[in-house]
Formats: C-alpha cells, sequence, structure tokens
C-alpha cells in the first residue's frame, strides 16, 4: 500500500508519517525540503495513484496584523494553504480509482482566530472545499481533520507557546493528530470535518442546518444539485 504525505518533513507531517508506516503503508514525503511545492501545478502532475493521501502542508500568515500584511504574503498563505489542496485533490481524482484524501484544516476552519485571520480565512475554505467536492470525486473519499492548538514548531512563529503556557492552555500532541488522521482515513464517511480536541475522542463535527427557502409559507428544499 502506498502512501503520501504533503508538509511531510513538518511536526504534524512526521506523525502522520510515522503513523502510516506503522500501519504498514510505503509513505511519500511531499515537503519543500525533498524538493516538493504544492503550489506547483507542474509538481502535481508528477504524482501517481496511491492508496491514501494526506494533504497536510500549511503555513501561518507571515504578519498576523492584516493591516501591515503584504500582498505577496497573503497570496503566498492562500496560496499554500488552498491552492495546494486544491490542486492536489484535484491530480489525485485523477489517478486514484480507489482509496481516501485526508486533508489537514483546523479548528480556526469551523470557528474565527482573531490571531490570525487570513489562516482562518484559508481554512474555512478547505473546510467548504472537503464538504462540497467528496461527491463529485467518489468513489476515492475524502475527510478533514480538524485540530485545535498543536505542539508544533509552528507555535513559535509568533511567539504564541508563551501565551498558551502561561495560560495553561492544554496542547495536542502531533501523534493524537495523526491518530486523528487515521479515524478520518478508515472512516466509512465522506465529505467528513473531524474535531481534534485534547482530552476528547475525535468525530466528525455536525454542522448546523441553514434554513431553506419558503414559498407562500412552503419550505421549499434544497436547490438542484447539478454535476
Amino acid at each position: 500500500m502506498k502512501a503520501l504525505v504533503t508538509g511531510g518533513e513538518g511536526g504534524l507531517g512526521r506523525a502522520m508519517r510515522a503513523r502510516l508506516e506503522l500501519e504498514g503503508y510505503e509513505v511519500s514525503s511531499l515537503d519543500l525540503t525533498t524538493g516538493f511545492d504544492v503550489t506547483d501545478p507542474a509538481a502535481w502532475e508528477r504524482v501517481e495513484m496511491v492508496d491514501l493521501a494526506c494533504l497536510n502542508a500549511g503555513i501561518l500568515t507571515a504578519d498576523t496584523d492584516l493591516r501591515k500584511l503584504s500582498y505577496a504574503d497573503y497570496r503566498h498563505a492562500v496560496s499554500v494553504n488552498v491552492d495546494g489542496v486544491v490542486l492536489g485533490v484535484r491530480r489525485l481524482a485523477q489517478v486514484m480509482d480507489h482509496g481516501t484524501i485526508v486533508v489537514t484544516a483546523s479548528l480556526a476552519g469551523l470557528v474565527g482566530m482573531p490571531l490570525d485571520a487570513i489562516y482562518s480565512l484559508t481554512k474555512h475554505a478547505v473546510v467548504g472545499f472537503v464538504r462540497s467536492i467528496a461527491p463529485q470525486i467518489a468513489p476515492v473519499r475524502i475527510n478533514a481533520i480538524c485540530p485545535g492548538i498543536a505542539d508544533t514548531p509552528m507555535l513559535d512563529q509568533h511567539d504564541q507557546r508563551a501565551m498558551f503556557a502561561a495560560a495553561g492552555f492544554p496542547l495536542l500532541q502531533p501523534e493524537e493528530v495523526a491518530a486523528a488522521m487515521w479515524l478520518a482515513a478508515t472512516s466509512e464517511g465522506t465529505g467528513e470535518c473531524w474535531f481534534v480536541q485534547p482530552g476528547r475522542e475525535p468525530a466528525p463535527f455536525r454542522f448546523p442546518s441553514v434554513p431553506g427557502p419558503r414559498r407562500e409559507g412552503e419550505t421549499v428544499g434544497l436547490p438542484p444539485l447539478g454535476r
């Protein structure tokens, strides 16, 4: 069995690779340090079929103050966090006829994250994409995991580690996130977004229903979903 992990040399990526190897997979690490750029469409064209793909690469915004954030840094965050997922899913849907894709989103894709609004924007985009694309790429299944704050080097980018430590806020360990990835990968569902929080069993997030349209007091229902 073959698997790939983007961002495979980071804290979460290494934990995911270790978990997949434990489960018997031959794992490829697709990372900038191994010469793979998730934002490059040509790089994705060289990717072949796998049984399980973890689209895990992601970055924080270079400057969390929107007033100081450069356009180039904004585009870079969106390119890595969103384009890297869309390009990956597009290619994998072309070469996979079975198996599962697991995308690393974030709790910041389910709730607002004032600490980094652009990061939250990108993760909301990923959550919406996973939920929307699932029927189109069947029988390949796709799910997202939405971890809370994890103890990885990303915490040091904006000096957040001390803040969480001072508050006594519990952090996820990378191995816990990898375990959640495996649960999402081996579940029967598709288009699901699994919350991952310290001290809780990971599970699909139950999105509240949006009221449908009404016509003269009659509920119309969902719009037609053409393909």
